[in-house]
Order: structure tokens, then sequence, then C-alpha cells
């Protein structure tokens, strides 16, 4: 079976910078993840690569910062007061909140965002909520591990 809309592959992949050959996510065979296809929940540069594919088949291509995660957005960069990860009893942990630490947080439609503590500056605290790997051009490789079709409970309406 062939990888089309509405069907489900599992891949193994690497995500690769492509500037350093640097890996940035790596899935294994053991753990290799299954994607719902032609439902624009992936990256479309991604979709277009793996298209046609089948169970066994190997891929490789490069994804501009354009066709990937885009540019870095200043605007996804903000800086909150310290007190917004204050404990109950108003105690700062240092353990939790450090840079390189990532967090849920909500905005103010309710979706969940997540934010990388990139700067502590007295009672400030600087995050990144941009996708981590925007601003780069990647290098996808892998193997599919096996195509389905799609359930109907799995498609979205």
């Amino acid at each position: 079976m062939k990888i089309k809309k509405n069907t489900i592959a599992k891949v193994q992949y690497a995500v690769a910078d492509a500037t350093d050959g640097k890996i940035l996510q790596q899935v294994t065979a053991h753990d290799a993840q299954e994607f719902l296809f032609g439902n624009q929940l992936l990256l479309e540069v991604f979709e277009q690569n793996l298209q046609g594919l089948s169970a066994g088949d190997e891929f490789y291509f490069q994804a501009t910062e354009a066709e990937a995660y885009g540019p870095i957005d200043p605007k996804a960069i903000v800086n909150l007061p310290l007190t917004t990860f204050a404990e109950e009893d108003g105690r700062i942990d240092d353990e939790v909140v450090r840079i390189g630490r990532v967090f849920p947080m909500g905005d103010k439609q309710g979706n969940e965002l997540l934010g990388k503590i990139v700067a502590l500056e007295n009672d400030q605290v600087t995050m990144d909520f941009n996708h981590p790997m925007a601003g780069k051009d990647l290098i996808f490789s892998g193997k599919i591990v096996a195509v389905r079709d799609a359930l109907p409970d799995e498609i979205p309406d």
C-alpha cells in the first residue's frame, strides 16, 4: 500500500540541521511514529516527499526554513515576570525555573504553547515560543515502516 490521503504511515526518521548536520530529532524503528496523511496536519514538504512511498521505502530530502517551521518570529520571544513561575507559597524553585527548561503555557484563546526559558534577568524570564526548529533549513531522512488505511475515527471531521 502506498501513502496517500487518509492513510496512516508508521515512520522512523531523523531531522538534522542542514547547516551543520547536527541531529535535532531522531525516532528509531522501535519508537516509529504514526502520521495521518492528506489532512493538513503535517508539514506540506513532509507530505509531498512521502506521498506514494510504501513500507520499506527510504527517504531523504531537504526543507528550507520557509518550507519547514519558518523564520524565528521575534514576537514569539516574550518577557514574563518571574512571579509567573512562583509556587503557591510565593517561592521560586531554581531547579524548575532555569535556562533551557520548557514549560507548557496558555494563550488568551486557550491554546497550549510550549515556551523555552532562554534568559533569566533580575525579576524577568525571557521565553521563546518559536518552534525549536524555526529558523533552520532541515534534512529529513528515514524509512517507512508500515502503511495502512486510516480508520474512520482517526480522520478529523
